[in-house]
């Protein structure tokens, strides 16, 4: 999909300055009235939203913010009810969601990754490479061992142990979920040994029918990922960038994965950067997009939006306000997109032609 800025620069001129007039104006100059608004969803955004409504209570003292980790799935669905003014979420909303429900927008507020971590008991340290196919073949039940073939070849003077490979997976309604079988469909598409793709038999979204594979685990949400690998020697799990650090005080080993151009590389600022530069130039309008397994050589493959789900019509003007300028205010470099906000979980800021995207769709919501 192609991106058409039509007669929106002058648009978003002014909606940037009144971004930056958030963090600026005296706190007496916000809403005098309390104002309570509800967040629900995305696990993966869960420690960063956790960070600003923190920071943001000394923004906007009349503005309380209620925060909860219930899965993306879940942030999607009680957004849509309105059970809640935001819902967050890894995933945006699929083409008949969204047909659906045509007023409810899909606003990226960052960019985050998603890391493959496996427990190996006694390897601490060592370099393991994983691809796309091969994940595929583990989640279905068509490579069982750790130093099967497949994975022997592409960890040459890698001493694999020989065990029982254990996947663990959400049991949740996840956004990592679609993130990561979006990644074993796109990458088994385009692997042309594969005669019985991931694609062909399972698909991809927050919820898929997941094959039946002897041993596999369910956690939910990310944290309940990381403790499941934690404690089950010679496990396999796909886990949000924001919990890296639990990952790592865990012992987990992050894996390397195969990107489009067959490098092996980590999640880093500059290899998120180098895949979102490559893709978000196609976001269109309403900014559902995937960023997955996007081409160039040093792109991470496993990158994604993280999106706020609103309602445009709110229930008084007050509301309407309240959710703006909060939101406004995350996506603001001077704001919630600071280095001191996203380095902590390990989250890129939206390029500047995308936040661009969002302050138009923010400014919908009334």
């Amino acid at each position: 999909m192609g991106v058409r800025l039509t007669g929106a620069s002058r648009r978003s001129f002014h909606l940037k300055l009144f971004a930056a007039a958030i963090v600026l104006i005296p706190l007496a100059g916000l809403c005098a009235a309390a104002v309570t608004i509800s967040e629900t969803g995305s696990t993966l955004i869960y420690p960063l939203f956790q960070a600003w409504v923190a920071a943001y209570a000394k923004v906007d003292p009349s503005m309380q913010i209620t925060t909860g980790a219930t899965g993306s799935g879940a942030g999607i669905a009680q957004a849509i009810a309105g059970q809640v003014q935001i819902g967050t979420s890894d995933a945006y909303m699929d083409d008949m969601q969204k047909m659906r429900n045509p007023d409810i927008l899909n606003i990226p507020l960052a960019i985050s990754a998603q890391t493959v971590d496996v427990n190996f008991p006694g390897m601490a340290g060592t370099t393991l490479k994983l691809s796309g196919p091969v994940l595929a073949d583990i989640y279905m039940g068509k490579i069982r061992s750790w130093d099967a073939a497949p994975i022997a070849a592409m960890n040459r003077g890698v001493r694999l142990p020989h065990h029982t490979i254990v996947p663990v997976r959400r049991a949740d309604s996840s956004g990592d979920t679609f993130i990561f079988t979006q990644f074993l469909t796109f990458t088994t598409e385009t692997d042309n040994s594969q005669a019985d793709t991931w694609g062909d038999r399972i698909g991809y979204g927050t919820t898929v029918a997941w094959p039946s594979v002897s041993g596999i685990l369910r956690a939910t949400g990310n944290e309940g990922v990381v403790q499941t690998i934690a404690r089950t020697p010679y496990a396999v799990g796909y886990i949000g960038a924001s919990y890296e650090g639990d990952a790592k005080k865990a012992g987990l080993i992050t894996a390397m994965l195969k990107n489009q151009s067959g490098n092996f590389l980590l999640p880093n600022s500059d290899t998120v950067t180098a895949a979102a530069a490559e893709l978000t130039p196609r976001t269109p309008p309403d900014e559902r997009l995937t960023l997955v397994f996007a081409p160039g050589a040093n792109s991470y493959p496993l990158i994604n939006y993280e999106y706020a789900v609103v309602a445009v019509k709110q229930p008084n003007s007050q509301v309407a306000t309240a959710i703006s300028n909060f939101l406004l205010w995350c996506i603001s470099p001077e704001g919630g997109s600071a280095p001191s906000f996203l380095n902590a979980v390990h989250f890129i800021p939206l390029p500047t032609s995308i936040r661009a995207r969002s302050e138009i769709q923010i400014a919908k919501i009334h």
